[in-house]
């Protein structure tokens, strides 16, 4: 019996270079699926090096805070030191002395404990090497390793680690022994060295190619340590551009538009350097129009990023950001029902699982999330939704967990978090009521109005004057056998002329005199 194909996945890049930021859109059959921003100036950034200075210690965290230049002090824990934090510390203490520029022949220092203390490892005021493992978000420092790891294009290169791992997304057992092999016969003495994914079906060559470039990055840092003043960026990971084309490129991409002839020429030379048979696939847009709007994406970040995303048949998300967590409220709106309530559920929720999917990715939520589906009674169902919402997930590069759906319809995810969420506003504060989503009532208004036309008559001595209002307004004050106008012709003695402005705010009000001019109320208008 013949097995169906799974479908082939078109991919491509959108690049647009704005004034300060380039933004990099990733297409799945011309579907928006993330979208990324890379400020033209970049303090501190994922993988950049810092030859920093420990500022104090907090022993009750059992975690350093680090002066890496910034303005507020990065985060580094124990647990974030890496095994080999001794080790790397004595290195970099010889180098900086001019006593040693090689690890080949340094001394290996033994691992540090699992549950130890982070004093007896660094000290205050001590220089140290650390990398950003993520950036500063919100009120929070950067978090950094001092593991420090030099991410290629197929292998991955930490010094001191001493073994040799391979991605467990390469599956066949043939394919990571083959792998091994030959990145046992290239790796430098006192190295470790990460396999990844994309070095499936890579020869000796290739894998060779990509180890000495790291290696001379590595040399350059190490180069840079005896002149160093801390604290100073030593290194920084490439720009998020040529690191998404480095770790998200592969056969099913047939395109990379990009409409700035600087960056067409930088991603092209990064093409034929690393990936010439793939060099031919970069296209420079000439068009008039701007980009994301020749390739659709304007449209599409307009109807995915605002805080209800409507799905087909009326179902939608509703999906709030705080600080600690992301929530995503899922509902059936005005879905036409067919079939029993709990099959109807079920086609939501699982309609909902794959905008979610795409939603992580879109907006790069990270930490806690916590997703409502709707409530199935059956334990069957919930395993089916659970399992589709897994397999939706699978090519997500950020690490997850997806725990089972419980009683309640509700699924927890806890998503890797190294930056912000991308948050693109798609809707302006309301000018009448600044966001609050409230506004004075009409019977207030109505008095305002009634002391300003006292104060006209009685202190201003105004003799004819007319009154502009919303037209909401102009029918509450006008309508009805006895109205507030009316009310005003007996209270005033004098008749007041109300006249209706569409292009009024509903709670804004103004008086004119006989020329049409507006009156002014001593000093306000």
């Amino acid at each position: 019996m013949k097995t169906e194909e799974t479908p082939k996945i078109s991919k491509e890049l959108v690049i647009t270079s704005r004034e300060t930021e380039v933004q990099i859109a990733l297409l799945e059959d011309k579907k928006l699926m993330e979208i990324h921003r890379e400020k033209k100036i970049e303090e501190c950034a994922v993988g950049d090096i810092y030859f920093a200075r420990v500022k104090r210690i907090n022993t009750g965290l059992n975690a350093a805070f680090i002066n890496i230049g910034d303005d507020k002090d990065a985060f580094l824990h124990y647990l974030d030191l890496g095994l080999y934090a001794r080790s790397l510390n004595e290195f970099v203490n010889q180098v900086i002395h001019n006593r040693k520029r090689s690890i080949a022949n340094t001394a290996v220092k033994t691992e540090i404990e699992k549950a130890g203390e982070i004093g007896t490892i660094i000290q205050a005021g001590q220089s140290i090497l650390v990398q950003v493992a993520k950036e500063p978000i919100s009120t929070k420092g950067a978090r950094l390793t001092s593991e420090i790891s030099l991410a290629g294009r197929f292998l991955v290169l930490v010094p001191f680690m001493n073994k040799i791992t391979v991605s467990q997304k390469i599956k066949n057992g043939e394919e990571r022994n083959r792998l091994r092999k030959i990145v046992q016969s290239i790796c430098p003495k006192r190295f470790g060295i990460i396999i990844r994914t994309v070095a499936k079906g890579k020869n000796v060559e290739e894998l060779t190619a990509d180890l000495n470039s790291l290696l001379e990055k590595w040399k350059s840092i190490v180069a840079k340590l005896p002149q160093a003043k801390p604290p100073v960026k030593i290194a920084s990971e490439e720009d998020k551009m040529t690191s998404i084309i480095r770790d998200v490129l592969d056969d099913s991409f047939e395109a990379v538009h990009v409409d700035n002839k600087e960056l067409y020429q930088e991603v092209k030379t990064y093409l034929t350097a690393h990936i010439p048979e793939k060099k031919d696939i970069v296209k420079l847009y000439k068009g008039q129009k701007p980009l994301f709007e020749e390739m659709n994406i304007a449209l599409q970040i307009k109807s995915s990023f605002g805080k209800v995303v409507i799905l087909k048949q009326g179902v939608y998300l509703v999906i709030e950001h705080t600080e600690a967590m992301h929530v995503i409220d899922v509902n059936s709106g005005n879905r036409i029902k067919t079939g029993n309530s709990e099959e109807n559920a079920l086609r939501v929720n699982l309609d909902a699982a794959v905008e979610i999917a795409r939603q992580l990715r879109l907006r790069d939520m990270g930490g806690i999330i916590s997703i409502d589906f709707i409530d199935l009674a059956r334990s069957a169902n919930r395993t089916v939704l659970y399992r589709t919402l897994q397999e939706l997930m699978r090519n997500d590069k950020a690490k997850h967990t997806i725990l089972p759906v419980n009683k309640f319809g509700v699924v927890q995810i806890t998503r890797q978090r190294v930056r912000e969420a991308t948050i693109i506003e798609t809707a302006e504060l309301c000018p009448t009521c600044n966001g609050t989503g409230k506004i004075k009532s009409a019977l207030l208004i109505q008095e305002d109005i009634e002391n300003m036309i006292e104060y006209l008559i009685s202190k201003q001595l105004e003799k004819g004057f007319y009154l502009a209002v919303h037209p909401f307004i102009h029918a509450y004050l006008t309508k009805g056998f006895f109205s507030k106008q009316w009310h005003w012709f007996l209270r005033f003695h004098r008749w007041i002329q109300i006249i209706a402005r569409p292009d009024f705010a509903v709670v804004e009000f103004k008086f004119y005199n006989k020329n049409n001019d507006q009156i002014i109320f001593g000093n306000k208008v």
